[in-house]
């Protein structure tokens, strides 16, 4: 592709130029969007078998599995990231040839971790979910819903690679567009199969397999009538082992810190299943509500990192600097919003999964509990995805594992069963969330990142 229409297509993006924190909102908004809806196939989910089918199923659904299918799904989006980072590099930097090819072995690296996903979740999880004590009365119910969804992995890491690449490269429009076909496909198949068929958590678990394979069609379709470099030819579709080098590079920690951030979680899930199911449904509605929080700083880090990659690789190192400031000030104001507006109507909240007052009663100590420590975690967010879009990964893994996980397992394994209560063990995650800010701040002001990245990558300073 001629370089004039690149430039073309990297000024209308406008990541590279223009004031930033009008940058980050035009970037930002379709990805939260995009993440509401991805959302909504699982809530939909909880919603209609919440109400249709009962609670133990309801938490068979969202609490019984939910962190399971995080800690293998994360792995695959940790290692992911590392493509959107060198994509985005590349990207900015004007290099038709590697975006070309990162592209197509991003795909290729899809269809292979998508493979092995399906495979080891059809195997393992009823290992795991006994593993995690998973309690008997929502056991098989789990281990259906968990392999009817490891089914569909495939798909899932298609779209999710396939949009993570459109990201990179500035599109955050039409991926947005796929999750809003997708979501609604998804709540119509869970009222047909759910509720018109009686299929209960399994109608609810193919509803949200066939729906992703509608938003995987979709984006490979999009970059196969791509007329830009990261046009995408299935015959192409192939591993570049000096990109792979590059993406594992970064990828590999990153999806290690996404394991060990979900492996923290399942020691939560366990210890929250000794509970009851009263509590462990009321954790799984708690969930569909704070899956709102992580959906929004979520956005913003997915924002920070694609924004720091492609001006790194404009070596625009001062417009670097002051995007992590703007998206902090963003995320910040965002948080508190959304904190306050919780503890005014949380309660209202809950009545959309759940009926039975106790259930409730639980959800709203969960909640006074946690809400207002979360501009705890948003330094966490920010800074790693800055890092990251640097092409710094292995130190924000070392800080997460040390910050959040070590600590929030010491805690959950000697201190919190001493105590024995809800509270003892939901407190890990302020307590962890606090420290670990703590040392990305510093690792941010003192570390010597970015001089280091700058002369990886060969730049000048």
């Amino acid at each position: 592709m001629p370089w004039n229409r690149r430039r073309e297509a990297i000024e209308e993006n406008s990541i590279t130029e223009g004031v930033i924190w009008k940058q980050l909102l035009i970037f930002f908004f379709p990805i939260l969007l995009g993440s509401f809806f991805q959302q909504m196939y699982n809530t939909a989910d909880a919603m209609i078998v919440g109400k249709y089918v009962g609670k133990e199923a309801l938490a068979a659904v969202g609490g019984a599995t939910g962190s399971l299918i995080n800690l293998i799904v994360g792995f695959f989006m940790g290692v992911s990231s590392g493509a959107t980072v060198m994509l985005s590099q590349v990207y900015g930097a004007r290099n038709g040839k590697d975006v070309s090819d990162t592209l197509h072995t991003n795909i290729a690296m899809g269809l292979l971790f998508g493979t092995v996903l399906m495979v080891a979740g059809i195997i393992l999880s009823p290992t795991l979910l006994g593993w995690m004590g998973t309690p008997p009365e929502i056991f098989d119910n789990a281990v259906t819903y968990i392999r009817i969804y490891f089914g569909g992995m495939i798909p899932s890491a298609l779209y999710n690679i396939g949009s993570a690449s459109l990201r990179a490269v500035g599109d955050s429009r039409r991926p947005l567009y796929f999750l809003i076909a997708a979501c609604m496909t998804n709540i119509v198949l869970d009222v047909i199969l759910v509720v018109g068929l009686d299929m209960g958590v399994a109608g609810a678990a193919l509803a949200t397999i066939l729906s992703q394979a509608v938003s995987a069609v979709l984006v490979i379709l999009t970059l196969c009538r791509s007329r830009d470099s990261y046009q995408l030819h299935l015959r192409q579709i192939r591993i570049h082992t000096r990109l792979m080098r590059g993406i594992l590079r970064i990828g590999l920690p990153a999806g290690l810190q996404s394991v060990m951030y979900s492996l923290s979680n399942v020691i939560i899930q366990s210890s929250m299943n000794a509970f009851g199911t009263d509590v462990l449904a009321a954790w799984t509605a708690y969930g569909k509500l704070d899956g709102l929080f992580w959906m929004i700083v979520s956005a913003f880090g997915v924002s920070i990192t694609t924004f720091v990659g492609q001006n790194f690789g404009a070596q625009l190192y001062d417009r670097v600097r002051k995007s992590v400031k703007v998206c902090l000030g963003m995320a910040f104001g965002a948080t508190i919003v959304l904190s306050t507006a919780y503890l005014l109507v949380g309660q209202y909240l809950y009545r959309l999964f759940a009926d039975d007052p106790v259930v409730i009663a639980h959800g709203m100590d969960i909640l006074r509990l946690l809400v207002p420590t979360y501009v705890l975690y948003l330094c966490i967010e920010i800074i790693s995805g800055t890092v990251r879009g640097a092409g710094d990964s292995l130190i924000p893994t070392l800080i997460t594992l040390c910050g959040v996980c070590l600590i929030r397992v010491v805690w959950l394994l000697f201190i919190a069963p001493g105590i024995g209560t809800m509270q003892a063990v939901l407190v890990s995650y302020p307590i962890t969330w606090g420290l670990t800010s703590c040392l990305f701040l510093l690792y941010y002001w003192k570390g010597g990142w970015l001089q280091r990245c700058i002369k990886k990558a060969g730049f000048e300073a």
